[in-house]
C-alpha cells in the first residue's frame, strides 16, 4: 500500500469537493480548481474527509495512487491557503520591478526582460532583489517561478543570477595562477 496514497485528506470547513464521473472539483475562498481523474483510482468523500483508493494492485494503479492523492491534497491546500514561491536576485545592477502588469528584469543583458504572468498567478516585487510568485495551483506557481529563474540562472563562480529563497549555490574556485 502506498504510504502517501493511504493517508486521508481533511477538507476543513472552507473547502468543498464535487465529484462528477472522473472529474473532481475543489472550491474554496481563493478559487476553484478542477482535475481529471484516471480510471485507476477511486475517490470517496465522507464527513469532510477524502480518501483515494486504487482499483487493483497493478503497477500502473500503484503509481497513480499516491500521485492523485497528492494532487487532490494540493488542490485543497491551494484553494484554502494558496502557494507562494520566493525568488532572490544576486548581482551588481541586477534588479526587478513591476511595470503595469509586466515583470521587468534587468539582468546584465543589453536589454530588459519583460515577463507577463498567466491570469491565475500574482507576481509581487517587495524590493528590487525579491520576487514573490503566488497562486492557487502549485504546479503553475512552480512553473512560473522556474521560468523567471531561467532568464539568468545562478552561476557557480560569483553566485550572480536568480535563485530560489533558501537555495544553496555550490561555489567553484576560479582559475589558479600559473607557475
Amino acid at each position: 500500500m502506498s504510504r502517501i496514497g493511504k493517508m486521508p485528506i481533511s477538507l476543513g470547513s472552507q473547502a468543498k469537493i464535487e465529484l462528477q464521473d472522473q472529474r473532481i472539483s475543489v472550491s474554496g475562498p481563493k478559487g476553484v480548481l478542477e482535475q481529471q481523474l484516471t480510471d485507476q483510482v477511486q475517490v470517496k468523500v465522507e464527513d469532510g474527509v477524502v480518501t483515494v483508493q486504487r482499483i487493483d494492485d497493478s503497477k500502473r494503479a500503484k503509481a497513480q495512487h499516491g500521485l492523485y492523492r497528492m494532487l487532490i491534497s494540493n488542490m485543497v491546500e491551494g484553494v484554502t491557503k494558496g502557494f507562494t514561491r520566493k525568488l532572490e536576485i544576486a548581482g551588481v545592477g541586477y534588479r526587478a520591478e513591476m511595470k503595469n502588469d509586466l515583470l521587468a528584469l534587468t539582468l546584465g543583458y543589453s536589454h530588459m526582460i519583460y515577463f507577463k504572468a498567466p491570469d491565475d498567478i500574482k507576481i509581487e516585487v517587495p524590493d528590487q532583489v525579491t520576487i514573490l510568485v503566488s497562486g492557487i495551483d502549485k504546479a503553475l506557481v512552480g512553473q512560473v517561478a522556474a521560468k523567471i529563474r531561467s532568464f539568468r540562472k545562478p552561476e557557480p563562480y560569483r553566485g550572480k543570477g536568480i535563485k530560489y529563497a533558501g537555495e544553496v549555490i555550490r561555489r567553484k574556485e576560479g582559475k589558479a595562477a600559473g607557475k
